[in-house]
């Protein structure tokens, strides 16, 4: 490296021996070289103060952008798990709303179901009664024939009703079935339901049993189905075979009644 203090024969320095500069002196060129040596320091120098302060002002930057990213994040993120957690807390109400909803079913079924119990188990009492009291007009002879006579009678109407439970069966049967299948049109399922009761509306008998209600009653209340894979449709359904039951009791009890009336109709016109 040059020493400036004692630079070398090419740097500047006067003539040792006094004498200007000739023709052949290398002298005069030190100051030719040393001002672009001296412009390519400043320019190196400016330079890279320069690249340093730009590489600052674009770490500063980036750890700003970083920053602003990660805050952006976050908070996107809570967003986001503050709604998941509304939905949730909403669903777990809902779930609780269908859980009491099904709780409340379970027991207006039962209770039905029991007070179903209950009739059925009075109508057999009835039922039994009414078999005694036969047993003893049959056994009194002439009464035994107007009670023989009777039931003879009332066999067309006990026919029909039975004709129209079966048939009302079968509609009931369909109706669960569509009620538990899942490609089945709901509209179906209605129109199903509006033609049974219009048709009990107009039979006789559907007065007499109160197949309106009832069947209302099962539309609302019978949400029973059996297995997915399930082939059998009598498999479906709870509430309307206890209704199915309670009718054709019922029907059997009218029958005995109706015979037990004519009976002593006939009695009191004979007394007269």
């Amino acid at each position: 490296m040059n020493n400036l203090n004692d630079p070398p024969r090419w740097n500047i320095q006067p003539d040792p021996r006094g004498r200007g500069a000739g023709p052949g002196d290398g002298n005069q060129w030190n100051y030719a070289l040393l001002v672009p040596m001296l412009g390519l320091a400043a320019f190196r120098w400016i330079w890279t103060r320069e690249s340093q302060r730009e590489i600052q002002q674009a770490k500063v930057q980036y750890d700003k952008d970083v920053s602003t990213v990660k805050s952006e994040m976050e908070a996107r993120y809570r967003e986001t798990l503050t709604e998941r957690r509304k939905a949730v807390a909403l669903l777990e109400l809902e779930l609780e709303k269908e859980r009491q909803r099904v709780k409340g079913y379970k027991q207006a079924m039962v209770s039905q179901s029991q007070q179903l119990m209950e009739e059925r188990k009075q109508l057999k009492q009835e039922r039994e009664a009414l078999n005694e009291e036969k047993q003893r007009f049959l056994k009194s002879g002439a009464a035994g024939t107007v009670l023989h006579q009777a039931l003879e009678k009332e066999q067309n109407w006990y026919q029909r009703a039975t004709a129209t439970l079966k048939e009302l069966e079968g509609q009931l049967v369909e109706r669960q079935s569509a009620y538990c299948s899942h490609v089945q049109p709901r509209e179906q399922r209605l129109e199903m339901e509006k033609n049974m009761l219009l048709k009990v509306v107009k039979e006789p008998i559907g007065a007499e049993l109160d197949l309106e209600s009832d069947l209302k009653d099962i539309f609302k209340r019978d949400k029973y189905c059996a297995d997915l894979f399930n082939m059998d449709k009598r498999k479906n359904g709870s509430l309307m075979w206890v209704y199915l039951k309670y009718w054709r009791l019922h029907i059997t009890l009218e029958k005995h009644k109706r015979a037990e009336e004519a009976i002593l109709g006939e009695k009191i016109k004979s007394e007269k």
